[in-house]
């Protein structure tokens, strides 16, 4: 046989339920087929393919041969992936997304993050997910510009931009700084005090927010594109900056970073609003996650948290 022919679907369904159940009685039996019935498909299998899939003569209980048990995993792909395309298709006919785009802004804790799309996994399992991090402006200029149907955006004003918005809690930000900081070796420090040094700010990548600057000073500034950045300066002891209480709280405890006492720049709490068009309002799955994130249930220290421990409300405190 030079070139195995095609195998049917069913074939390839009667051959995994043989293996299963561990016989072509059993096989029978669940597929509510005769015997003989089974034994012609598998026979009609062998055949297409052109090898033995199952070692008939040395044992009563069909065992696969080597080829066999290669055919099982590839037959297993196959009859997934068909189940996979149809659960899809129903999807679609019920008006259920295939993919959607979400944007969300890095400051977002981890752990909220990591419960609404664990559980939309569960939830929507035949819809494709692109997830974009963002900052501020760049936001809400995704949702703007149809790149993403839903986003979890900063404090930016969405007013008369034909955008809906919804609230969705908040994190408290505080300036932080490497042990070995002036800022932080002085201790107590006077207002005005971090006027004198480098203050690492985020930068948002949107023409949103041109001229705007939040929670910025000093008129000392690095300029930094991501998040990721600006905590590696920070440990690094290169500047002083404004972080979410989550993310650092850590780095706080084991003395990584220092909590600064500054009167005149304590930090805050960054609020976040769930954003979309008002033209193209969420499907479902998307209407179900922007529930979730509404959802869920944030401690003080802006965490997914019923309880804040001790630590971490007193971070979320400007006067702890």
């Amino acid at each position: 046989m030079s070139e195995p022919g095609t195998p049917t679907l069913d074939q390839l369904k009667v051959f995994i339920t043989v293996v299963d159940v561990g016989s072509f009685a059993g096989a029978a039996r669940k597929l509510n087929r005769a015997t003989s019935v089974i034994s012609y498909s598998i026979g009609n299998l062998e055949s297409q393919l052109g090898m033995p899939l199952f070692d008939r003569e040395s044992t009563r209980r069909p065992q696969l041969t080597l080829a066999g048990k290669a055919m099982l995993a590839e037959a297993r792909t196959v009859i997934s992936g068909i189940d996979g395309m149809r659960s899809k298709a129903k999807g679609l006919l019920q008006g259920l997304e295939g993919e959607i785009h979400v944007v969300l802004d890095v400051m977002l804790p981890a752990d909220r993050v990591a419960d609404a799309l664990s559980a939309f996994r569960e939830e929507f399992p035949t819809v494709a997910l692109h997830l974009h991090m963002e900052t501020l402006g760049a936001v809400t200029e995704l949702v703007l510009n149809r790149r993403a149907v839903i986003g979890i955006s900063g404090p930016l004003d969405q007013a008369g931009s034909g955008m809906e918005k919804i609230a969705c809690g908040s994190v408290p930000m505080i300036p932080v700084a490497a042990p070995q900081h002036p800022l932080s070796v002085a201790g107590r420090n006077q207002p005005g005090a971090g006027r004198d040094h480098i203050q690492l700010v985020l930068t948002d990548r949107s023409r949103l927010t041109d001229g705007r600057d939040f929670a910025v000073v000093s008129s000392r500034t690095w300029r930094l594109a991501d998040l990721g950045s600006k905590y590696i300066l920070l440990k690094a002891g290169i500047g002083w900056g404004n972080m979410p209480v989550p993310m650092i709280a850590e780095d706080i405890a084991v003395g990584r970073l220092v909590h600064l006492d500054m009167p005149d720049a304590r930090g805050g709490d960054y609020g976040f609003d769930i954003v979309f068009r008002t033209d193209t309002p969420p499907g479902p799955a998307a209407r179900w996650l922007l529930e979730r994130f509404e959802s869920q249930s944030v401690g003080t220290d802006g965490a997914l948290s019923a309880t804040a421990s001790p630590l971490m409300a007193s971070l979320a405190d400007p006067n702890g």
